[in-house]
């Protein structure tokens, strides 16, 4: 049977995910492959830090894949160490800025990392910082580092400290098939927090990132678990009868937004998560799912096919009214909001079977195609909206893509241990 757009919304409720092609194993390595590289970005130079060896390649390599620098940090003529740098030499090669550092050991067994960002033409430094970090998390200082340099140079907080949940299947491992982990944004420090036999769909994380919910098959029908992810406990919030899943939470964290067929027809409800009572927000006989919540908590988008084909909405909490946002495109599903509600990440069809990820400005309906590949879906945008992180296929690999929102870099996660699907980005 050919599959339509209808067909697709009805198969997207069934797994709480609008996935044209939804197709690995414990702690399954993401691998960084850089798809498409600027062709012309400012250059910097991150030379290695006295005493590490570390830090600054996670640097430079967080800087490189931000799309907004280029390395040039390699046979160069110029050298630079902390409170050491050669204004001169350094323009004449014509890098417009050097980032030095090195790292000390403390009584305690802690690390002072002390690292300068200088900029060559002004002949200062603009970061000048000594971070006391544990031995074991050097990764994470380093991302810290990369966070501090992005947004002196750009002005816009960096997201390379982050993390991204996502779902591997593997079938060459029936009992751990599926696979919910979390990993740095470079695919690094893989951390499994559920494997299982059947189907585990659409994380969501809560506004603080400590927690993070998802759909869960284990009983044979889908219900919504919240995990605490310092502890591992989690609780069951969502197993009513029929469909239960696409979790979204409230930025205060106090409701969630859920898909159930409680009713026969899938809709729209919200739950208190203190009193745990259970609002039905959409009435109507087509399909209403997907469902998150605007950024400042007064209204959540959604897919609807109740125009004849799946389309994306908003919701107005206060009036209960509804407004359909998108028109170009025969498919317009998965929405995801940026952190300051004026985009829309989303799966759009522009035609054939061709459904690529584009992101559309809410307040002109302006869409623009973002990715190459044609079988693209959940689109999540990194928190300070320089990014899309989605799944993907090239050839036979269904795998992670990221990509700045301008179009002009790309990088691939794979996985060799299977496929990787249902991506979402945590908030800040």
């Amino acid at each position: 049977m050919k599959m339509t757009p209808k067909h697709l919304l009805g198969l997207a409720v069934i797994l709480a995910s609008f996935s044209p092609a939804f197709v690995t194993s414990t702690y399954a390595q993401l691998h960084l492959e850089i798809a498409k590289a600027p062709e012309q970005a400012p250059k910097i130079a991150i030379l290695p830090f006295g005493n590490d060896q570390t830090i600054y390649p996670i640097v430079e390599n967080d800087l490189n894949r931000s799309g907004r620098f280029s390395s040039a940090s390699k046979n160069l003529p110029a050298t630079a160490s902390i409170n050491n740098i050669n204004a001169a030499a350094w323009k004449a090669s014509g890098v417009p800025y050097v980032v030095v550092g090195e790292s000390k050991a403390n009584p305690d067994g802690s690390l002072a990392v002390h690292y300068q960002l200088y900029d060559v033409e002004k002949q200062q430094f603009l970061l000048n910082e000594l971070l006391t970090v544990p031995a074991s998390r050097l990764r994470s200082a380093a991302h810290m580092i990369s966070d501090a340099i992005y947004q002196a140079l750009t002005g816009i907080k960096g997201d390379f400290s982050g993390r991204i949940a996502y779902v591997l299947r593997n079938p060459a491992t029936p009992e751990q098939r599926y696979t919910l982990q979390i990993a740095d944004t470079d695919g690094e420090q893989p951390k499994t927090i559920l494997t299982s036999r059947d189907p585990i769909l659409s994380p969501a994380w809560t506004p603080d990132a400590q927690k993070i919910a998802y759909v869960s098959f284990e009983t044979k029908r889908p219900a919504i678990y919240v995990q605490d992810l310092a502890t591992g406990q989690r609780e069951k919030y969502a197993s009513f009868r029929g469909l239960n899943g696409a979790p979204s939470f409230s930025p205060d964290g106090k409701f969630m937004l859920f898909t159930a067929s409680m009713h026969d027809n899938p809709e729209i409800y919200q739950m208190d998560l203190e009193t745990r009572q259970v609002k039905r927000m959409t009435n109507d006989s087509a399909i209403d799912t997907e469902a998150r919540y605007a950024p400042d908590g007064k209204s959540f988008i959604f897919t609807s096919d109740r125009g004849g084909s799946a389309q994306i909405y908003r919701y107005n909490l206060a009036d209960g009214t509804t407004k359909r946002l998108t028109f170009r495109g025969a498919f317009n599903a998965r929405g995801s909001l940026s952190a300051d509600g004026k985009y829309v990440a989303l799966v759009h069809r522009p035609s054939g079977s061709n459904y690529k990820v584009a992101i559309q400005e809410i307040s002109t309906g302006i869409t623009n195609i973002l990715t190459p590949t044609s079988l693209d879906e959940s689109p999540s945008f990194s928190p300070n909206g320089q990014m899309v992180v989605y799944a993907t296929r090239e050839g036979n690999r269904g795998l992670l893509s990221i990509m700045s929102t301008d179009g002009r870099f790309r990088m691939n996660l794979p996985s060799e241990q299977g496929e990787v699907r249902e991506p979402a980005w945590a908030p800040k």
